[in-house]
């Protein structure tokens, strides 16, 4: 018998608006490369919905992609099937900019149900204490608590989460049409939803900048922002998460 491990095949969906997603992009494709045996496809939307379910797992980095009805669906067979997506920073996220503030419109409800959050609104970036909920599993535990400068996500929460990371926030939300969060909810983080027989794990954190990624609502953005991603405990984060979803293919 071989001592050689299966290949897994992933999927990668990485674009979208306001983010440095090349940066990203190459990120997660140097972490997948420390694994001989996986090999990755990588794609700017979900319209190839049979690549997907040829796929072992599915990772995603996206602001603004949002699927068709039809790939919605897909995408919620896919998880409930019994394979894991594991979603990244602004996979939830439906933004508009209007005059009154930027709009989260709640347009794509088997996403956001498959999800289990979406992205409602943040407050100006600033750091902020990452908190360990569920010390035992294995996706955090030796974790410490840490603080990290990134977006702060406030979302309308869908099923039953099993939080593995959390903070607190109660204050407002500037620049968004729903911008006061006054409550003592824990705000999710980082957590796994069960859908069917496979997870969705979440990871919100990783928001990254570039000076030429807020086009076209100006030309060029003053300030390079990378967020979590300079942060080591992210990184071990995302290194688990990887190996999680290809030991359980």
């Amino acid at each position: 018998m071989s001592d050689q491990p299966r290949i897994v095949d992933v999927y990668l969906v990485a674009a979208g608006q306001f983010h440095d997603i090349d940066f990203a992009r190459r990120e997660l494709l140097s972490l997948l490369g420390e694994h001989d045996n996986i090999r990755c496809r990588v794609a700017a939307d979900y319209h190839d919905l049979d690549g997907i379910r040829a796929s072992d797992f599915l990772i995603s980095y996206t602001c603004n992609v949002v699927p068709t009805e039809a790939e919605q669906q897909g995408l919620r067979d896919y998880v409930a099937s019994g394979k894991r997506w594991f979603a990244l920073h602004g996979t939830n996220s439906i933004l508009e900019f209007l005059d009154k503030g930027v709009n989260s419109p709640e347009t794509a409800p088997i996403l956001m149900q498959t999800l289990g959050t979406q992205f409602i609104a943040h407050p100006p970036i600033m750091p902020f204490k990452v908190r360990v909920a569920d010390p035992d599993h294995e996706l955090v535990s030796g974790i410490s608590e840490f603080e990290t400068d990134d977006e702060l996500y406030l979302s309308r929460i869908h099923g039953d989460l099993h939080l593995l990371l959390d903070t607190h926030f109660n204050g407002e939300a500037t620049g968004f049409i729903e911008s006061a969060w006054h409550d003592d909810e824990p705000r999710p983080i980082y957590y796994i939803h069960r859908v069917g027989a496979g997870e969705v794990l979440y990871l919100n954190l990783g928001h990254c900048r570039g000076h030429y990624d807020m086009r076209p609502l100006m030309d060029y953005y003053p300030k390079i922002e990378r967020g979590s991603w300079e942060k080591p405990e992210y990184y071990e984060l995302l290194r688990r998460a990887i190996r999680y979803c290809a030991e359980r293919c």
